[in-house]
């Protein structure tokens, strides 16, 4: 009966991790693929090795904070199972609104769910957690709005990250030994760029697995019935699965929508999402790239807006601007300031970068997906107490 639920178990976290690799995989790798620096399958193959890296890393240390520290009981593998399914729901109702819900909020959600119902409930551990759920997105605005306010103006008049016409790298064969060399139309400052959109794709990718692996196999490692080392491996398999695959429209997506700002920009919010959440799974915290991604976006395109917007205007919905990725569009032809010189405003508009109704709709659903998968965890252990 025990390897019947088990095996039921791992399906359905091959599922959890399938979804995640789906989404993972695009975020991490849809600008470097949109500007054709590397194929989908190679971002694939990449997206599989690092985030095995990150999960058999860093990831333990957020497998034991959702294993052992949200509750104070071992969870059983049928409730470990439950709480799959819950997470998995989860993402489904993500997918139907079309709103990026963090898994790892909604982890922690169904587990608490089973610790409310059993009184097993560490609420200092959950208390913890969420401070940092609340400290993740004002970080991330911040660090994107200083970037795009004071950085963004000179990084931008200094990098130039372009894919040229024809091959990056080819052989010279006009000596006796064939040796590697530049393409026909590439340049040495494009190769430099290329290996550092590289660079940070796998830096993204090592992030995605130490926060996102856990997700998929932490309520079966908690019931002991799987180990960490065999669960970190199907997890790894799962995700690189759905990179291999429903991945591929994912990074189309990603990278078409990347394609109206500049790959600069979005290597600014690539780079301080995935240190975000490198940083909080190193000391356990369940952190989702959603989050951080998200909100950088948001902050970069405030920080480049010349006419500063208030916190409250922004909130009570006063201005008409709007939040877009688009809306980090480089003007081709608009002036460059230095680093914490004002901007023209001929650079860009504000109306153009801030929609407070698109944040609400984000935070709504990052407060909404989670809750609903602490209650329904709830209700569902009240009424089968016997699964916990």
């Amino acid at each position: 009966m025990v390897e019947t639920i088990l095996l039921v178990g791992i399906v359905a976290s091959i599922f959890v991790g399938f979804n995640i690799g789906g989404s993972s995989t695009g975020i991490a790798w849809g600008p470097a693929v949109g500007a054709g620096l590397l194929s989908k399958v190679a971002a694939a193959g990449l997206m599989t090795f690092f985030v095995f890296l990150g999960g058999w890393t860093v990831g333990r240390n957020v497998m034991d904070t959702l294993a052992g520290d949200i509750i104070t009981i071992e969870i059983s593998i049928a409730a470990g199972v439950a709480v799959l399914f819950f997470i998995g729901l989860g993402i489904l109702i993500a997918n139907v609104f079309g709103v990026p819900v963090p898994t790892s909020m909604t982890t922690v959600g169904a587990i608490v769910g089973l610790g409310l119902a059993t009184g097993t409930a560490n609420f200092e551990t959950i208390g913890w957690i969420v401070s940092w759920w609340v400290v993740t997105p004002v970080l991330g605005f911040w660090v994107g709005a200083m970037v795009g306010r004071y950085i963004y103006p000179e990084l931008n008049r200094r990098v130039q990250i372009k894919a040229s016409e024809g091959p990056l790298i080819t052989l010279d064969r006009s000596s006796s030994l064939p040796r590697p060399a530049l393409g026909p139309n590439s340049t040495y400052g494009e190769l430099v760029g290329t290996v550092v959109v590289l660079i940070i794709g796998c830096y993204m990718a090592f992030s995605a697995g130490a926060s996102n692996v856990p997700n998929a196999v932490a309520p079966l490692v908690s019931s002991g019935t799987l180990e960490a080392n065999p669960a970190i491996l199907i997890a790894t398999v799962a995700i690189g699965l759905g990179g291999f695959t429903i991945a591929r429209r994912t990074m189309e997506s990603v990278g078409s929508e990347l394609s109206d700002i500049p790959l600069l920009a979005a290597l600014v919010v690539m780079t301080t999402a995935a240190t975000i959440t490198t940083a909080l799974s190193w000391i356990g915290i369940p952190i989702s790239l959603v989050m951080a991604s998200v909100m950088t976006i948001v902050g970069l395109g405030w920080g480049r807006a010349t006419r500063p917007i208030t916190a409250r205007e922004a909130i009570q919905g006063e201005t008409d601007t709007e939040i877009t990725t688009g809306a980090l569009k480089a003007e081709p032809d608009a002036p460059v300031t230095k680093i914490g010189e004002e901007e023209s405003e001929e650079v860009l508009n504000a109306d153009d970068l801030f929609n407070p109704r698109a944040i609400i709709k984000y935070v709504s659903m990052w407060i909404i997906g989670p809750a609903m998968s602490t209650l329904l965890a709830y209700a569902f252990f009240v009424v089968i107490p016997g699964v916990a």
